[in-house]
């Protein structure tokens, strides 16, 4: 934010003051703005054979993917599966994967795009975040 004009006078006028309330006005317009968490979301693209097409769905689900499209190779032998992710939901996911698929199913992810995190993760997230800053300011 830039100040680009403003009147001053000797008695309450200073560089302190403009600060104050260049600050002041942020917070306002920050509170009035309803702001939210962004995180970034991947798409993800699953190859894995026929027989462990439910395993790995049921996978996708339960890290909060939205399946996008599912594809059956041209021999039928496999099946390709798009689903978007929240890529904080996507840690480990290689090792969960593997296992799934006695170590046959591979992937791809690419970022597409952010999000609004949950309304529940976000006051978590604000309340680790409280505590910490209380933490540090208590040292």
């Amino acid at each position: 934010m830039v100040l680009k004009d403003g009147a001053s006078h000797a008695v309450d006028s200073s560089d302190m003051a403009f600060r104050i309330c260049m600050a002041n006005a942020i917070r306002d317009t920050i509170k009035r703005a309803s702001p939210s968490v962004l995180e970034p979301v991947m798409t993800v693209e699953v190859e894995v054979p026929a027989d462990f097409q439910g395993t790995v769905v049921a996978g996708i689900n339960r890290r909060m993917g939205m399946i996008q499209n599912s594809d059956m190779n041209e021999d039928g032998s496999g099946i390709r599966i798009t689903a978007e992710v929240p890529l904080a939901n996507m840690f480990g996911y290689s090792t969960e994967l593997r296992s799934q698929t006695q170590g046959k199913g591979e992937f791809t992810m690419e970022y597409l795009k952010h999000i609004a995190v949950p309304k529940n993760k976000q006051e978590e997230l604000m309340k680790a975040y409280k505590i910490e800053r209380e933490a540090k300011q208590a040292a």
